[in-house]
């Protein structure tokens, strides 16, 4: 091994060392030295991320899922109701975090990170693995029909109701320059046609674009998307073309008291629509008698404010809700395929008061409100309290 090589190696191993011992800090960061091969001079790897405790109560019945989110699909409408056991109590870490980020002075960045709600909670899944270079950003990242814009804090991980686009990442490639951004996109699969047989498709990639900024007291963002969305059995085939949009306002009012709104309807890609149907997403579409694919449409919208109270504590209220128009597919299909039975609206209100008595340190308590309407006009609700403690790195 060549002296330099060596010198590096050192270096690399003596800032894993330090890494390992230390106790507290903000961001870690590994400093490289000189290669003969690569240039490592300037190198730096940054390790984050935090471990994080969620608890829930659940008053009326058990809604909870992984990361002791509250779940739309487990309301109790109708008649079922009268069969709710409450008093549900649990807790996990798989929220919990980790990641890298690698910068070099090139420009290059590299980012990796997972957390631990994979199949169910438990097992490390990737967030984010993506490389940026010169506004070009390819990987798994965040989709860019979506925002933090007029986002409201929660404590819950899945959040509301109308936040802004997908809450999902998916593989990608993507160009930003200053405010605007416009990506190609993998489609989410988590949706489906009805009537289709599981036979539905994507031939073409999302296309999206992003305007987002802020102005003075002032943030906006503002995206679309379209999409090919099809379905072909062998025997019969159709596809047609999925769009939607949405805007974002957040306001600080005072250097104390923000409001966030949020808007979004779309058209043929519910997943983009988040937290509609059972929980995240309606169907895309449906096939009807003839063979025709027809999409299935919906809105959402959200409303909230947040006020800091000093000392790092803060209050944070909302209400959001998304609604899926299914009269055609009430009308056009069969009684068997239990259009009834779907999610028309589904709303949820919350509060929380969050503290942070040391900057690594977020702990907060919420009460949230769940309730759903279903095509047929049955109803349930659901009452529920969070407790979570965060430790970041």
């Amino acid at each position: 091994m060549k002296k330099s090589q060596l010198r590096t190696s050192i270096r690399m191993a003596t800032s894993i060392m330090i890494l390992g011992l230390a106790s507290q800090a903000s961001a870690m960061k590994i400093v490289g030295g000189a290669n003969d091969k690569v240039d490592l001079e300037g190198l730096e790897v940054e390790l984050y991320g935090y471990a994080r405790l969620n608890a829930s109560y659940d008053i009326d019945e058990n809604i909870s899922t992984s990361t002791r989110a509250g779940s739309f699909s487990g309301v109790n409408t109708g008649a079922d109701e009268d069969n709710e056991v409450s008093g549900h109590f649990g807790a996990d870490a798989f929220q919990s975090r980790l990641g890298v980020k690698a910068t070099l002075p090139q420009g290059v960045k590299v980012v990796i990170e997972g957390d631990f709600r994979g199949s169910g909670g438990g097992e490390l899944r990737i967030r984010h693995a993506y490389g940026e270079y010169m506004g070009v950003m390819a990987g798994r990242n965040w989709s860019n029909y979506n925002s933090f814009v007029g986002f409201n804090p929660t404590l819950d991980f899945d959040g509301q109701p109308g936040n802004p686009g997908s809450q999902f990442r998916t593989a990608q490639l993507r160009y930003t320059t200053g405010p605007l951004s416009v990506s190609l996109e993998e489609a989410f699969d988590f949706s489906s046609i009805i009537g289709a047989g599981g036979t539905d498709k994507a031939s073409l990639p999302v296309l999206t674009a992003r305007l987002e900024d802020s102005a003075g007291a002032v943030s906006y963002s503002a995206a679309g998307f379209v999409r090919q969305i099809g379905y072909d059995s062998g025997t019969q085939d159709d596809s047609a073309v999925g769009y939607g949009a949405f805007g974002a306002l957040s306001f600080a009012v005072t250097d104390t008291v923000k409001l966030n709104g949020v808007i979004n309807y779309v058209n043929g890609a519910d997943l983009y629509l988040y937290r509609s149907g059972e929980n995240y997403s309606a169907e895309d579409g449906y096939v009807d008698s003839s063979g025709n694919l027809e999409l299935i449409s919906g809105y959402s919208a959200s409303v909230g404010a947040s006020f800091n109270l000093g000392g790092g504590r803060s209050i944070n209220t909302g209400i959001g809700m998304v609604e899926v128009d299914w009269d055609d597919a009430l009308r056009d299909l069969p009684a068997s395929a239990n259009i009834n039975d779907k999610h028309e609206t589904n709303t949820s209100a919350m509060i929380n008061y969050q503290w942070s008595p040391v900057k690594a340190v977020t702990m907060g308590v919420e009460y949230g409100y769940y309730m759903v309407d279903e095509v047929d006009g049955d109803d349930g609700d659901a009452s529920r309290l969070m407790f979570a403690a965060q430790y970041n790195f």
